[in-house]
């Protein structure tokens, strides 16, 4: 075994349902084995204190995908780290799927380079940037995966991140995130979209059903304290960051996501209220020119509508005919749809 060219890892991670976290222990077993010491600073708010670090010591920043960037509260945490002349290795953990024992591979778009922009501005020097294909938590959008083929994409992305792990630690570079680099440009509109509009419709998706028994574990545990009791019930404030841990974690399967709501919505009501604004536009003469602009407005119709429908499905979820249609129009509340995710201990894959 080569000698490791660090004496110290420092690992700064965010993460909602374990994957990000399971990367850094994973090369973190690595360290321990040629005997190198780590210290872990798990981030549950953007500002929190941080001491620079050993002028030795390899430091590793690791976060989800969300949207094709990091999440805002990464942005800031990395915004606010001090300066230095480190080595760090930026990891993003995405959206893995298998066709047969193939991993399909997420997708990063600006994640780790507006990261890495971040980094090198403060003078650190950037030795890796390495995407991992663990499996997507994102049950509101797309199908849970089944465990089969979770165990694989833990089986393949640790044996990946054990080999560039091995290397890193010896000196080696590794920039693996540069093959996807056209692909990452194409879609960097739409992680733009999502961190300045998306991420605030999203959060207003999430609702708590009748078998919620107000144990409090998902606003207790929400990393980002987006989560309010009002009448009793859970609520998901505008500040959420859909890193999906209240899902995964709540014991009674009662949080879901409220596609039916969330279709009415966008479908009937924003539709009309769009026509209606343009039309009122029009009658005035008054010419939006900027199509930026005209977002804006759209946007701004669009999240103060919602807001205010969501607060009212919120109490109308009183009523028990209404709850019942809320989670029969869901499509996590199905087994084919909302498999829930953690991502998995060791011992329960190999």
């Amino acid at each position: 075994m080569e000698k490791a060219q660090y004496k110290s890892i420092q690992f700064h991670f965010f993460t909602g349902t374990g994957n990000s976290g399971k990367v850094c222990e994973w090369i973190a077993a690595t360290a321990k084995e040629k005997g190198i010491e780590t210290a872990s600073y798990k981030i549950t708010e953007p500002f929190m204190p941080i001491e620079s670090p050993p002028q030795d010591a390899l430091i590793v920043f690791a976060s989800p995908t969300h949207g094709f960037n990091y999440p805002p509260i990464m942005v800031k945490y990395l915004l606010n780290f001090p300066k230095g002349k480190n080595h760090i290795a930026l990891i993003n953990t995405r959206a893995g799927m298998l066709i047969g024992n193939f991993v399909t591979p997420g997708l990063s778009g600006i994640a780790l380079y507006l990261a890495a922009f971040i980094l090198w501005l403060k003078g650190y020097k950037v030795r890796a940037m390495y995407p991992v294909d663990l499996p997507s938590n994102w049950i509101s959008i797309h199908p849970g995966l089944n465990m089969s083929t979770i165990k694989k994409l833990h089986i393949i992305n640790k044996a990946r991140v054990n080999k560039m792990s091995e290397k890193l630690l010896n000196g080696d570079s590794n920039y693996r995130a540069l093959f996807d680099v056209v692909q990452d440009i194409l879609i960097s509109p739409i992680s733009l979209l999502y961190y300045l509009m998306g991420r605030f419709l999203l959060a207003k998706t999430f609702y708590a059903s009748a078998n919620c028994t107000n144990c409090g574990l998902c606003y207790k545990k929400c990393p980002v304290q987006a989560i309010k009791l009002i009448n009793n019930r859970p609520f998901w404030t505008i500040h959420c960051e859909s890193c999906m841990r209240c899902m995964g974690n709540c014991p009674e399967n009662a949080i879901e996501t409220s596609h039916g709501f969330t279709f009415a919505f966008f479908y009937l009501i924003y539709a009309t209220l769009i026509v209606w604004f343009y039309t009122l536009i029009d009658m005035t003469g008054i010419q939006i020119q900027y199509y930026w602009l005209k977002m804006g407005l759209e946007f701004t119709i669009g999240i103060t509508f919602f807001s205010v429908a969501y607060y009212a499905m919120h109490y109308l979820m009183l009523n028990k005919w209404v709850q019942k249609l809320m989670v029969y129009t869901s499509l996590t509340h199905f087994n084919f749809w909302g498999r829930r995710y953690k991502a998995l201990k060791d011992k329960d894959f190999e």
